[in-house]
């Protein structure tokens, strides 16, 4: 605590007799305009990177980078909470919120006090808290690593986004290990990355600030993480086996509800048979970074195998378990290329039909929505077009978009109430149908009209299904 504040806010409405208000720049505002809002709302003490116009009283702290600051601040504010954990950070395009969740329940399982956080939100002495960032904002993170010190916890495995490092909201942590999955062109554009290069030091920056680093040796960009490594280095991979975690014989497993690999898993000069309920080589990459984890931490094999066996990642090619006769599959996919990658993954299990139901999201790029349909009809043998997160568009001329490109190549039926549409994919399954259902992943909402209206595709999902059971 400051003598000059005792709350640090950055968000004017949350200003109060005693904060301390810093001053922001965002992509789509800047904090210094709101300024006078926090006075009138009863701070004094202000941190800026220009001269505001603020009346006598008001304390006017003139930095180089107000997010700096605040990450700094936030830091002292909290006691420095991050230097009581082991801090473990994991980043690369794909890959961060399937290894964070995996590494978090092995460590659990293991006995081990350990927190979450990323995408899906934080995981802190047994009680789930959402987050509105892959990686929250400093003061936010400082916040949690002091919740998870006064819970006892020792260890916390988190996402870290390029947007965490270009926005400073991880400054002056050391993590105790860096994990790279993988790198490939993303979040480039207004409001994000300038280019690719930005894109990619960003990522390389957390192995600057770690004590160890695990990096994907098959990735083309491996070397530039490696060179930025403050520590040792370990590898593992898919391709060479003199990495130190080494994985191969992979082969695809399917039942009547469910798929997945499984995969022989060579480190610490032993070879080990593995399983998860996952599908796809990316799968196989993710499990093995995660063993690697686990590992570096004393787990036991037997442990990390057995939680692998079981364990679904929220919203990542998560298996529902409804009907004996079908597999349902929820992903977050929700553009081009995710949803290409997950439908060529399940086309390689030979399903019967292989079904996708998806929408395109409102107010965002329209080009997408036709991209998503080409690619649905190269791959599915049948689609229900609906809703995703439509926003102040109209879902049926965001569902025509789509049309463009399916362009009368496979068959599919339109039901933009995205809660009807489900229910109507679960009601028409057949034998040995794969369904997907594309766009939502880990999101218990629906945006529309600017409110988040609450939905539960797996709900829905278990709800009709139920309903199957009961009348058969």
């Amino acid at each position: 605590m400051s003598a000059g504040y005792s709350t640090i806010v950055y968000d004017s409405r949350k200003a109060a007799p005693g904060s301390a208000f810093f001053c922001l720049r965002g992509a789509a505002a800047d904090g210094h305009d709101f300024a006078r809002m926090a006075y009138d709302k009863g701070a004094r003490v202000f941190f800026c990177e220009r001269r505001l116009d603020l009346p006598a009283d008001a304390e006017q702290i003139v930095v180089e980078n107000t997010r700096i600051e605040l990450a700094a601040r936030s830091r002292e504010f909290f006691g420095r909470p991050d230097e009581k954990l082991k801090i473990i950070g994991v980043t690369g395009t794909k890959g961060k919120t399937t290894i964070t969740n995996v590494v978090y329940g092995v460590l659990t399982e293991a006995g081990v006090n350990a927190a979450l956080i990323g995408t899906n939100g934080m995981e802190i002495g047994g009680r789930h808290l959402p987050t509105r960032n892959t990686t929250p904002e400093s003061y936010e993170l400082f916040a949690a690593f002091a919740e998870m010190v006064k819970c006892g916890a020792t260890h916390c495995v988190m996402e870290v986004s390029s947007q965490a490092y270009k926005l400073w909201r991880v400054y002056g942590i050391t993590f105790d290990t860096a994990v790279f999955t993988n790198l490939s062109p993303d979040h480039i554009g207004l409001g994000e990355h300038d280019s690719f290069d930005d894109y990619m030091f960003c990522k390389a920056r957390l192995f600057e600030n770690a004590k160890f680093s695990l990096i994907n040796a098959d990735d083309d960009f491996c070397d530039v993480m490696a060179e930025h490594s403050a520590g040792p280095v370990t590898y593992f991979s898919l391709r060479d086996p003199s990495a130190q975690f080494f994985a191969d014989d992979i082969r695809t497993w399917k039942s009547d509800s469910a798929i997945g690999v499984e995969f022989t898993c060579t480190y610490e000069g032993a070879s080990r048979r593995m399983r998860v309920r996952t599908p796809g080589v990316y799968s196989v990459y993710n499990a093995v970074a995660s063993v690697a984890v686990c590992r570096r931490y004393g787990v036991a094999p037997q442990i990390i195998e057995r939680v692998m066996n079981t364990i679904q990642v929220k919203g990542r090619f998560e298996i529902v378990d409804a009907l004996p006769w079908a597999t349902f599959i929820i992903d977050y996919a929700h553009n081009e290329t995710s949803l290409k990658n997950v439908l060529s993954t399940l086309r390689s299990y030979s399903p019967v039909r292989l079904v996708c139901l998806f929408g395109s999201v409102g107010e965002r790029t329209q080009i997408r929505r036709s991209e998503m349909g080409r690619i649905a009809a190269q791959y599915c043998d049948y689609c229900i077009l609906t809703s995703d997160n439509p926003g102040f568009e109209n879902p049926e001329n965001i569902i025509l978009g789509i049309e463009q490109g399916i362009a009368g190549r496979i068959p599919y039926t339109v039901i933009p109430d995205r809660e009807k549409a489900v229910e109507y994919a679960v009601n028409n399954a057949r034998r040995g149908d794969v369904i997907l259902f594309a766009g939502k992943g880990h999101e218990d909402f629906q945006l529309i009209r600017g409110e988040r209206v609450p939905f539960s595709e797996r709900d829905i999902i278990k709800r009709a299904s139920d309903k199957i059971k009961i009348k058969t």
